[in-house]
């Protein structure tokens, strides 16, 4: 069984080191990722994000030299979602990928409305991290 799938890039006029060191931090996700939640907790079992449905767990993919930023989100709900991200170098810059894929039972309207948050949150990232530039470590909460 297949599965629809949307690709959202936008790039990034930092380097992908950069880009890569902030994106793949979990207690960043509220400053480029709202669409996803709005906290961040760090506990014995993870990294917990407050959504919009209550707690979810997000996994990132172990520190690699790849760009590789793929995750998993333990929905409250009890479903685990893989959400496949990269940071890919583009010459000074870099291309920031992300799969948005049609979940089971998702309508068109709510396909479109994930699309719609993935895009703001790729936007946000562009912001964040190209107005950041040359101010220090990305760690800290604005």
């Amino acid at each position: 069984m297949s599965t629809e799938s949307r690709h959202l890039s936008v790039h990034v006029d930092r380097p992908v080191d950069e880009v890569y060191a902030f994106a793949s931090e979990p207690a960043n996700l509220p400053r480029w990722a709202p669409g996803l939640g709005s906290s961040v907790e760090r506990t014995a079992d993870g990294w917990f994000v407050d959504t919009p449905g209550g707690r979810a767990r997000v996994t990132f993919a172990p520190t690699n030299e790849y760009g590789v930023l793929d995750h998993e989100v333990l929905t409250p709900t009890g479903e685990t979602v893989y959400v496949p991200l990269r940071a890919v170098a583009d010459g000074d810059g870099c291309e920031v990928i992300f799969t948005v894929r049609r979940l089971p039972g998702m309508t068109d309207a709510e396909f479109e409305r994930d699309i719609a948050a993935v895009s703001a949150d790729l936007a946000n990232l562009k912001r964040v991290v190209e107005s950041a530039a040359g101010s220090g470590p990305f760690t800290e909460p604005s």
